[in-house]
């Protein structure tokens, strides 16, 4: 049950085989590039173009608190977020430093940070000032849920407006990866010992009390795994809502959307189950160390080309991926049999 109307369009398989063909051009083995192909494909499948342009781009980073954190699941504090959203404003954080070889822009969005950042560049995206504690009853209504979800669509309509062809997710939210296991547990019907991760770092001591947060908030919330949006309002964030709400946003006004690590993909999973038509806009980028992430991504059918235990945050995964379909563009873009002077290869079975 949800209350979100979306029509989206499905891909257009002609401008899919278009790129395919366009790749088979290629003067190299067919299929060479593996998924990064795919993802090619895929972009233009949702763009309606085989012409694939990705070079004006940008991480939109979600920032928001939770107040599980409370319960000692993390070792920061929610000052720590907007600390690291001022950063993002100031172009110093993490993700920014990584952004600048490949000239992806950084915006940092405040979705419910307990207290706003003093940087004009962060942008004004507040549902409320913070969640609740999920150990002890909702992070959310159902209604902020909603709003949030809708924040998050205005913000790819916002960015496409603005020219922007490819959108890296990214999260800045101390405890956030409590709340996000949390709701793969409910979705996948994993106990929480078998998805609870170290997050950022957690002691043997800090991992056994976000298990049992986890294992209570699921206790106390009972909340109704056929119902995305009950799921998300009673053990979730505002930034994976806002998320959530990109993913069906890149699907709605045709922008591919990069999925970063775990909390974005329980994010995309939330999205996918609303609307199974917005796996479209949907391209995963590496594989989490957290252990929800892989089996949400498996269960979307979605492959990521990067193992490297990464487990950072801000979008940092998925900046990753813009370098490695900026080299693949290239190619796409490159020289073809017929400018070698020699034959194309031919199909000579499956990849």
């Amino acid at each position: 049950m949800n209350e979100l109307e979306l029509h989206i369009e499905p891909a257009d398989k002609a401008a899919a085989q278009r790129a395919q063909d366009k790749w088979n051009a290629v003067a190299k083995p067919l299929g060479s590039l593996g998924l990064l192909e795919d993802q090619v494909i895929k972009i233009a499948a949702l763009t309606g173009s085989e012409q694939v342009d990705i070079s004006k781009r940008c991480a939109a980073i979600l920032c928001a608190d939770n107040g599980v954190v409370a319960q000692g699941v993390s070792q920061s504090g929610p000052d720590v977020t907007t600390i690291v959203a001022s950063c993002i404003a100031q172009g110093i954080s993490s993700v920014c430093k990584m952004a600048e070889p490949i000239a992806l822009d950084c915006i940092a969005y405040d979705f419910g940070m307990l207290k706003p950042s003093p940087e004009a560049g962060v942008c004004d995206k507040c549902i409320a000032r913070g969640t609740g504690d999920i150990s002890q009853g909702p992070a959310m209504t159902r209604e902020q849920a909603l709003a949030a979800i809708t924040a998050g669509i205005d913000v790819v309509r916002e960015l496409k407006d603005e020219g922007y062809q490819l959108i890296a997710t990214g999260e800045m939210g101390i405890g956030n990866t409590t709340t996000s296991t949390a709701m793969a547990c409910v979705f996948t019907g994993n106990a929480p010992k078998d998805l609870v991760g170290r997050g950022a770092g957690l002691s043997d001591e800090g991992l056994s009390r976000k298990l049992r947060a986890i294992e209570e908030a699921i206790a106390v919330n009972q909340p109704h795994a056929d119902d995305t949006i009950d799921v998300l309002a009673k053990l979730g964030g505002f930034d994976i809502a806002g998320m959530c709400g990109m993913f069906l946003g890149g699907a709605l006004y045709r922008v591919p959307v990069i999925i970063d690590g775990v909390v974005s993909a329980v994010a995309a999973y939330c999205a996918a189950r609303i609307s199974p038509a917005c796996t479209i806009t949907m391209l995963p980028s590496h594989v989490s160390s957290e252990p929800a992430a892989s089996i949400l991504l498996e269960r979307m059918g979605l492959t990521p080309p990067i193992n490297a235990g990464m487990h950072l945050g801000e979008g940092t995964g998925a900046a990753c991926l813009v370098p490695l379909l900026d080299m693949a563009l290239a190619l796409y873009h490159g020289s073809t049999f017929e400018d070698y002077g020699m034959d194309a290869y031919k199909e000579t079975g499956k990849k």
